[in-house]
């Protein structure tokens, strides 16, 4: 059984930092590509982050120079550091891992709160 837990979230004051973990069990994590996504109340679910099973790294337009996704293989845990939080980064951040050969999974999500 595929599982994918979240944390890390919180309430944060607008300029400051946050790091989420993403904690994966029950797959060929080194194998898998990692993501983060996010969905903010009427919005639909968008990318923020991926990163492949080789370590490269793909960023939405909106948080390039802000947040950064690494892995660690040996902790089966994807890492998103998100620095300088802006209002518009509130939302729930959801973990998605993709195998090689495609099947899909997603965590539960972790609230994220940016305060002015």
């Amino acid at each position: 059984q595929v599982q994918l837990v979240e944390s890390g979230g919180g309430l944060v004051q607008a300029g400051g930092s946050l790091r989420l973990s993403c904690a994966a069990s029950g797959t060929l994590f080194s194998l898998n590509a990692m993501g983060w996504y996010r969905q903010a109340p009427g919005k639909q679910r968008e990318l923020v982050a991926r990163i492949s099973s080789g370590g490269s790294t793909n960023y939405a337009d909106s948080v390039k120079g802000r947040f950064t996704i690494s892995r660690d293989n040996a902790k089966n845990t994807v890492y998103l550091q998100m620095n300088s939080l802006k209002l518009e980064d509130t939302a729930v951040y959801y973990c998605n891992t993709v195998s090689p050969f495609g099947s899909e999974y997603w965590g539960q999500g972790t609230q994220v709160t940016v305060s002015s």
